[in-house]
């Protein structure tokens, strides 16, 4: 079978959905290898593309000729080299030339121009772009003039009317190849190839030189000659020929403008910008047809954009164009006052078009007043001159209703406020700095940004997809960013208008005031602490003003609610006195709550209106509001609010907020839908967030709540297990129900969802403190112990569930940070369960969590880490010794390294080191010692070598403290705790020390690099601690020497080891090493 029959099967079956997908998979494969080999396989493509004839063409698939195509754009666009190497180049093109060169003839000359198949024009417009600039201008030097007498050329017909076929192809051919060699954002998105680049700039040189006076000439040629055409069609005319209606020729003049636009950029300006050009754009930013005044709009924009060696030249252009008049005119013709519903979105566009036209010569006129680049003052004067009569028309087009208008002059926007005149020194005050002209503008600016973030009245933002509310989310985000750069000018004028607006509403919230009008009015209060600076911006100084006379030290204790008002403070006691949290929208009720619980410290200072936020938290409007995204959201503001004015709560209120949160205290487990039969439904249900992760929210402050009836022991129990219960009495249910085969997951889930809920409410109370007291334990902690005691059996009856012990190891850890000590017994069985079944994925979580428990109990459990470090670290090492295979299994791999090393490094910063030598383990220490070295000097791993050096470097004074040594006065030494440790010391720890930094891949430039040299300066500063002189007449005396330091440097060395403090030695030794490897 022929390479061609082979290509026509290959392209059948993989178009075939139907096919076998192995089968299909092979010809895919094999139409890979044919692209691939283009210099062998493009006369087959060749062939196929062009057939014999238009019939032929006709017949073939689209599939085979446009895959045709593919093979010969690789040839053109990726093999030239391969091309040339093989001495094929210039053959290959002539072929390529003629044969393609007949077919325009026949095709779009004479023929119908692919119209069965009409995308393929656009696709061989791309290829022929491709050969031309592989030919141009050495072997194919008439490339635009051998295509120009065919623009007229219409066979059988006397008219001198444009071949309509032939003009499309030639304007499509024109804005690839301006795409190919000039425009930025396709060259933004390939490699950069030097090669290339030079041949983009020599050819645009060489059409510079020899046509681009001629391709302009035919381009203008086309545009008067269709628009003549078009302005007799609409008369009344009739038209030229069939293919010449008045959409045809619509379609034309917009083709022509965007290629005439594709190339000013990179040609003379003087072609392209004179008396006859600007007039013909100028008329047609008129034109009935918005896609042609877009079109011409998007050419003023590349004309604009023009650039141009003199600032003064630039000046001139501008000057010429006289664009701000014609803006003016065309903003006002154009402004839309109908309803969204009937307005035309191609007027929308244009309007669209017209602010972007206006930010672009904006942009251009604020380069021109740049006092940094130096411009002359005449084009400094006249730049500004310019600017100040745009900057009512970029207003206006700021504040049209449609956002997509309003954003298309954001680019000016951002960039006018860094313009010098706007700029000023921290001496100047805006007052002696701003003129009342620029005052003016930015109270005019200022205005329309904040009415621009106020919602659509028109819009429901509940109703509204999250694609279209995200959007008004950016405006409002990107709107706050000017806010930014106009209070970095004037901060009062910022907060003066967004008080004065907030404040207007707020103090009428009644029926006159929209929902639009009342959600903005809270969301600037929300707003308004992001523009108070220093001590305003944090704590209760943002609310209220202390006299000054008050001490720092004597502020804590002072009667804040005595004080007065901030004029942040004046806006949220506005929001508070009003009825606005009580205004029917969830737009309006949801911002609301997040102000409140924003602004937790202004509660601090006005307590009385604590009872009224906690009221609308509690109610309807907020964790019981009948949309479940509401109440998620509402669930976080809540459990922030309580947290942060947990003190200001009245006691006697608190069995009054739980009563009335019982009934959203009850944990429902949720399956997701199945997808299919093989899914994973658990391991679903737990890794996405659901309506359970943001209950668990209310679970602590339930915690939280209860810890304030402290002075109520017995009614804090009481209400304590009146929470609790029902969750246990779940839980014990959830144990109970049998499990009929892997998919029966629901008990299994509610257990989860039940542990994690009872953990939260643990968070809630305050962290034990890790002094030992003799006060007898209180009654809330022999309730959590009881809940202890619920999730152990659990656990032991479900522990081959992995959901299970996640969700203990989560509640254990909650509650072991609350009760302390007093949870010490449960340890031990906790562990026993979570181990026996415990998955080695598992393992970080695990390590992690017996982190944190030896660092809360500390001795408490001194007797179970004695017999668990010692099999743990065994199983460790034995899984790290695995080979790893595949992504996945290096990251697992990685992560329990730094886990186990993070771990035992907590056991000797918790002074509990003796664990490693006790009679149970000491015998294992060596081998421990001597793996964690090993993980030290594996510069493949920076991160897990740093924590394995921190390891080693406490293990120097935890287990080989000499007598005479600095590190023997601390209270906790322990001499020699272990017998011979010194040796391993020198013959192991100093060479590590000394051999990471002189390894070959070691780069100390690197950061994670100057962290372990860091590391293991302290190594060598701890050692020094440890053995003191001993230390320093090995290193000076012996090792150093070995190593052919000079007697000098080797002293001076072992000076600065001993002399500076750990922080000092740390630096020296880093700057050593760095000048080291610069020698």
């Amino acid at each position: 079978m022929s390479t061609e029959q082979n290509i026509l099967s290959a392209i059948a079956i993989a178009s075939d959905p139907g096919q076998n997908r192995g089968l299909q998979n092979e010809a895919v494969e094999f139409l890979n290898t044919v692209r691939a080999g283009a210099t062998e396989t493009w006369p087959v493509a060749l062939k196929l593309f062009v057939g014999n004839d238009s019939a032929s063409r006709a017949k073939q698939s689209v599939h085979v000729r446009l895959f045709a195509l593919q093979v010969l754009d690789e040839l053109l666009d990726n093999r030239q080299e391969e091309l040339v190497n093989a001495g094929r180049a210039q053959e290959t093109y002539a072929t390529l030339q003629s044969t393609l060169g007949a077919y325009i003839t026949e095709e779009y000359v004479s023929g119908s121009a692919e119209a069965h198949a009409p995308f393929i024009r656009n696709k061989f417009s791309h290829t022929l772009a491709l050969l031309f600039l592989c030919t141009y201008p050495d072997q194919w030097p008439t490339f635009f003039t051998s295509i120009s007498p065919l623009l007229h050329a219409s066979p059988g017909s006397a008219s001198s009317a444009p071949n309509p076929h032939v003009t499309t192809f030639f304007l499509r051919l024109l804005l690839e190849i301006s795409g190919e060699i000039h425009d930025q954002t396709i060259k933004s998105a390939r490699s950069f190839v030097a090669s290339r680049h030079a041949r983009d700039t020599n050819i645009r040189d060489a059409i510079r030189a020899k046509d681009a006076v001629g391709v302009n000439a035919e381009v203008i040629r086309i545009l008067e000659e269709v628009i003549t055409m078009l302005e007799a069609v609409r008369a009344g005319g009739a038209p030229v020929s069939e293919s010449l209606g008045q959409t045809q020729l619509v379609e034309l003049v917009e083709l022509a403008i965007k290629a005439f636009a594709s190339y000013v950029p990179w040609v003379d300006i003087n072609l392209t910008v004179t008396p006859a050009t600007i007039n013909m754009l100028f008329k047609l930013l008129s034109d009935p047809a918005v896609p042609i005044r877009m079109a011409t709009s998007g050419a003023l924009l590349r004309i604009v954009q023009k650039g141009l060696k003199e600032p003064s030249d630039k000046l001139q252009l501008f000057r010429v164009l006289s664009l701000g008049q014609v803006l003016e005119m065309l903003e006002q013709k154009t402004r839309i006052t109908g309803s969204k519903d009937e307005t035309d979105d191609e007027e929308v566009s244009y309007r669209e078009s017209l602010g972007k036209l206006t930010s672009g010569l904006g942009l251009e006129l604020i380069k021109l007043c740049d006092e940094q680049s130096g411009p002359p003052p005449a084009v400094l004067a006249g730049a500004g001159e310019l600017l100040q009569q745009l900057l009512p028309i970029m207003l206006r087009f700021l504040a049209d209703d449609y956002d997509d208008i309003s954003s298309s002059v954001f680019p000016m926007l951002s960039q006018i406020f860094v313009v010098a005149s706007y700029k000023r020194a921290k001496k100047n005050t805006p007052q002696t700095h701003l003129t009342p002209a620029k005052r003016t503008f930015l109270m005019q600016t200022l205005e329309i940004l904040l009415q621009k973030m106020r919602w659509n009245p028109e819009d429901d933002p509940d109703e509204l997809d999250d694609d279209d509310r995200t959007a008004f989310e950016t405006l409002r985000s990107d709107l706050r960013l000017f806010l930014d750069s106009i209070s970095a000018i004037d901060e009062e004028l910022v907060t003066s208008a967004i008080k004065t607006l907030a404040m207007n509403t707020l103090t009428r919230a009644d029926d006159s005031v929209g929902w639009a009008d009342a959600e903005l009015s809270v969301y600037l209060v929300y707003l308004y602490g992001e523009f108070q600076k220093g001590d305003r911006s944090k704590g209760r100084a943002a609310f209220v003003t202390p006299p000054e006379e008050i001490a720092k030290d004597k502020r804590k204790s002072a009667n804040w609610e005595a004080y007065p008002l901030t004029p942040h403070g004046e806006m949220l006691d506005a929001l508070m006195q009003s009825r606005i949290s009580a205004y029917p929208h969830n737009a309006v009720a949801t911002q609301y709550f997040e102000t409140v619980g924003r602004y937790g410290d202004f509660f601090k200072v006005r307590k009385q209106y604590v009872g009224g936020v906690l009221t609308t938290l509690i109610d309807a409007r907020g964790i019981h509001h009948p949309k479940e995204s509401v109440r998620r959201r509402v669930f976080y503001i809540f459990y922030k609010f309580i947290k942060d004015c947990k003190l200001e709560i009245p006691v006697e209120h608190v069995t009054t907020i739980i009563d009335s949160m019982r009934d959203v205290l009850v944990v429902r487990a949720e399956l997701p839908e199945p997808e299919s039969s093989e899914q994973d439904l658990l391991n679903e249900a737990l890794s996405s967030a659901g309506f359970f992760d943001s209950q668990l929210y209310l679970f602590e402050s339930v915690g939280t709540l209860v810890s304030l009836l402290v002075k109520e022991p017995e009614k804090q129990a009481a209400v304590l297990e009146s929470v609790t219960n029902p969750l246990l009495a779940s839980l014990q249910q959830s144990i109970q129900t049998p499990i009929n085969g892997p998919q029966d997951i629901l008990p299994i889930l509610q257990a989860h969802h039940v542990i994690r809920a009872l953990g939260s409410i643990a968070k809630g109370f305050p962290e034990a403190s890790q002094t030992a007291t003799q006060e007898p334990i209180p009654a809330w902690i022999l309730v959590l112990k009881q809940v202890a005691e619920a999730i152990l059996v659990s656990l032991e009856s479900m522990n081959q569930h992995r959901a299970i012990r996640d969700a203990s190891r989560f509640a254990f850890a909650r509650i072991i940070a609350s009760t302390g000590s007093n949870i010490t017994q449960y340890i031990p069985m906790l562990m026993n369960h979570l181990i026996r079944q415990s998955q080695p994925v598992e393992l970080v979580d695990f390590l992690s969590f017996l982190s944190f428990t030896v660092h809360k109990l500390q001795n408490e459990i001194f007797t179970v880490l004695d017999e668990l470090i010692s099999p743990l670290s065994t199983h460790i090492f034995e899984l790290l010794a695995r080979p790893v295979e595949g992504t996945d299994d290096r990251l697992q791999h990685t992560d329990t390294k730094k886990a186990y090393l993070d771990f035992v490094t907590h056991i000797m910063n918790d002074k509990m080191h003796a664990v490693f030598i006790s009679e149970r383990n000491k015998e294992q220490l060596p081998n421990l010692v001597q793996s964690i070295a090993s993980i030290a000097e594996d510069l493949s791993d920076p991160a897990s070598a740093r924590l394995g050096l921190t390891f080693l470097a406490r293990s120097t004074v935890a287990f080989a403290q000499a007598a005479d040594a600095p590190g023997a006065s601390a209270p906790s030494a322990q001499l020699d705790a272990v017998p011979g440790y010194q040796t391993f010391i020198y013959e192991r720890l100093v060479p590590l020390a000394f051999g990471i930094p002189a390894s070959p891949s070691f780069n100390i430039k690197d950061g994670q690099s100057l962290s372990a040299t860091m590391e293991i300066g302290v190594l060598l500063k701890q050692i020094y601690q440890a053995r003191g002189q001993e230390a320093v007449k090995y290193l000076g005396e012996v090792y150093l020497p070995s190593k052919n330091w000079p007697p000098n440097l080797a002293a001076e060395f072992v000076t600065k080891l001993a002399e500076l403090d750990s922080k000092q030695f740390r630096k020296y030794f880093a700057d050593f090493v760095r000048s080291s490897g610069a020698s």
